[in-house]
């Protein structure tokens, strides 16, 4: 098998459904896993293109049979992803990329260490809480005990952020969406070579995506830690 396998992370509400969405209409040969989860569709979610929305007792036979390459429980329901999906990427020449939260992405980089991983942070709190009641009034249900938990959830997984090798802060979607194309890049530049990208274009990369690396973001992430009372490392006060 070939290819790259991407990993993004980040908490409920963050953005990272609308960056996934625009950087695939702006990257060729990169797959998108749709995961499976035992949670009812969603406003418009569509069987198989969001995800493959399944039974309780199916997903369990999925783990019993060993067809998940990770699988966690989140808010009470199942989401894994199926090795099948990985094979069929790389077997067809694509890199894949994950959509999973901070359990699952722990499972995949144990199995696939040279697995690229990244984690979008919305900005803060209040931005957070703005974005899950929204999402919330559109989907006909709004109850603050559950905006409640998954803010509380976003500091249990915002915590961390430290096991990715790359971050991004989703302040400016636009900006979220060329360092996220950066970084796939870049990537493929390092491991695959020049990739048909000129002098200047690839310099311009690999910069912007080297500003996104955890070593290099310090800066950007210290106001979020701060924000949802993440205890900030000593190297970054």
């Amino acid at each position: 098998m070939s290819g790259i396998l991407f990993i993004i992370s980040a908490p409920s509400g963050s953005g990272k459904s609308t960056l996934v969405n625009q950087l695939r209409s702006l990257v060729s040969g990169l797959e998108f896993s749709v995961s499976w989860t035992t949670r009812g569709p969603r406003g418009s979610e569509v069987d198989s293109r969001e995800y493959h929305f399944t039974t309780r007792e199916h997903f369990e036979e999925m783990i019993r049979n060993g067809e998940f390459l990770e699988h966690a429980q989140v808010f009470g329901n199942y989401y894994g992803t199926a090795k099948s999906t990985l094979h069929e990427a790389f077997a067809g020449g694509r890199d894949l990329l994950l959509d999973i939260d901070v359990q699952g992405a722990a499972q995949v980089r144990a199995k696939c260490p040279d697995a690229v991983s990244i984690f979008l942070m919305p900005p803060s709190p209040e931005v957070l809480a703005t974005r899950l009641r929204n999402r919330s009034r559109a989907e006909g249900v709004l109850r603050e005990e559950v905006i409640d938990r998954r803010l509380a959830k976003a500091k249990q997984e915002i915590e961390n952020y430290r096991e990715y090798g790359y971050i991004l802060v989703n302040d400016i979607l636009d900006r979220a969406v060329e360092e996220m194309t950066a970084i796939v890049a870049a990537e493929r530049i390092l491991r695959n070579g020049n990739a048909g990208a000129n002098g200047a274009d690839r310099e311009r990369v690999l910069r912007l995506a080297q500003s996104c690396r955890q070593a290099s973001s310090e800066a950007r992430v210290r106001p979020v830690l701060q924000a949802f009372g993440v205890p900030v490392p000593a190297a970054t006060r």
